[in-house]
């Protein structure tokens, strides 16, 4: 049987064509970015811009090989266990990630560096010991119900995220409050093992007149923290920390 098609003549258990050139087959493991995509969104659901990788059976190890132009990826409630620099080195259209629910116990420090368009990055809900560097357009971070302690987020992690909004570090095992971004409206810091806070906690303890106008919610609750024996490290807040006092 002989049928034409275009250019292109297909014969029975064989394929000629002179005219277009066809691509080689690839020897096992050989990197094409191209073939790797459709894999991905047939395990996953691709709609414009958007990955849902939720709950894939079988098993997800490793973030997937994403379409070039994703903006969304959601990998929430698999089996992940390690971030590497080359999960997004060339997605820089990424403007959330939500690994929620995994079991993701490193992080490599450039794995998001290069990602400056992201916004919300959710890591809730691992098994993190330590914070990699974070892309500066920052504005919402949840790392809830992880294993994170004071050594493990260093002094500055976020400090220079001018645009950090939204600070989610409830349910780990910090012993101090990491410094803070000046923009922050609300910051999550309930169960941990918090036992002391100071007057430059939240405020400026050397100018009685500075208010802290963007922060609306701060959650101390959960610590071995009397939050009565401090009065000092409140009173640039407009409201106070949700915790104990008595």
């Amino acid at each position: 049987m002989v049928s034409i098609l275009g250019h292109v003549t297909y014969h029975q258990g064989e394929l000629l064509d002179n005219t277009v050139d066809q691509p080689k087959a690839e020897s096992p493991g050989a990197d094409n970015k191209d073939d790797e995509e459709l894999p991905t969104c047939l395990m996953c659901v691709c709609l414009t811009g958007s990955v849902y990788c939720e709950d894939v059976s079988p098993d997800m190890t490793t973030v997937p090989p994403l379409p070039k132009e994703t903006s969304y990826l959601y990998a929430r409630f698999n089996k992940i266990t390690k971030i590497t620099g080359k999960d997004f080195g060339d997605i820089v259209t990424l403007r959330r990630i939500d690994l929620s629910g995994n079991l993701i116990s490193e992080i490599e420090d450039g794995a998001f560096s290069k990602l400056t368009q992201l916004e919300e990055l959710s890591l809730a809900e691992n098994k993190l010991v330590k914070l990699p560097m974070l892309p500066a357009k920052l504005m919402s971070l949840n790392v809830n119900h992880n294993q994170l302690k004071t050594k493990g987020v260093k002094a500055n992690a976020f400090k220079k995220l001018s645009k950090l909004a939204y600070l989610y570090l409830g349910d780990n095992e910090l012993e101090a409050v990491p410094p803070l971004p000046e923009n922050l409206r609300v910051v999550h810091l309930h169960n941990n093992n918090i036992t002391t806070i100071t007057d430059e906690t939240f405020c400026k303890g050397n100018n009685t007149h500075y208010i802290r106008y963007n922060m609306l919610e701060v959650r101390l609750d959960g610590n071995p923290l009397m939050l009565a024996q401090y009065p000092n490290s409140f009173i640039c807040l407009r409201s106070l920390p949700i915790g104990h006092y008595k």
